[in-house]
């Protein structure tokens, strides 16, 4: 992972967020509400301002942080986000109402899993950026993948874990199966026949998968 010096450098160097994102930033950090790391997010972002998606799905919105950055950036994209956290849902509700991007974000609450019909009615996307439940990544990909457009990308967060994957031994057992599911995760997405995909060190690690376009 990249040094914390470095990682200190460039977030000194971050234009600093409006009063609505450090309000959520602060409420994230002291409630242990996982959002993506600045470093990780900032490097998305751009990401997302080259590739220009005009729909994007969210599974994972939290307390609605990424995508309120999402949209701020990209004002003419819809954002469809889910989340199955009551809690969280409706504090990112909350947040949401508080800014002028509300209107392009459509929260949708529930698993991701269970939700296949009411997403597919929001599609097809030209991005689907993953940040959920770590083990179930491989699932949600498959479940979601056929709503891509041709030569859509998949941006898939917390690839890897704070460096454990690299690790051949994880002391702690629930740790050591989640660590086990994300490194089999990276290697599938690796040797995917129908994705290009790069994993980027940055943040938490993201991975991005664009497809290869053909068909649907």
């Amino acid at each position: 992972m990249v040094h914390e010096e470095i990682i200190s450098y460039i977030e000194s160097n971050i234009k600093p967020r409006s009063e609505l994102l450090a309000e959520m930033e602060m409420y994230a950090e002291e409630n242990n509400v996982p959002i993506m790391e600045l470093v990780g997010i900032e490097a998305l972002l751009q990401l997302l301002r080259i590739q220009q998606p005009k729909n994007i799905l969210e599974v994972g919105t939290a307390i609605g942080y990424s995508a309120l950055r999402m949209a701020e950036i990209l004002p003419q994209t819809k954002i469809v986000t889910i989340e199955r956290d009551e809690e969280r849902y409706q504090k990112a509700e909350s947040y949401l109402s508080q800014s002028h991007h509300r209107d392009q974000v459509v929260t949708l609450f529930g698993d991701a899993l269970e939700l296949e019909k009411t997403v597919e009615k929001e599609g097809p996307f030209d991005a689907i950026f993953i940040d959920a439940a770590k083990g179930q990544y491989q699932k949600f990909f498959d479940l979601y993948s056929p709503m891509l457009t041709e030569h859509g990308v998949i941006y898939s967060d917390n690839v890897l874990f704070k460096g454990l994957v690299a690790q051949e031994e994880v002391e702690q057992k629930r740790m050591r199966q989640m660590v086990k599911k994300l490194q089999n995760y990276n290697r599938w997405l690796m040797e995917h026949e129908d994705y290009d995909t790069a994993i980027l060190p940055v943040g938490d690690g993201i991975a991005i998968s664009r497809k290869r376009g053909g068909s649907k």
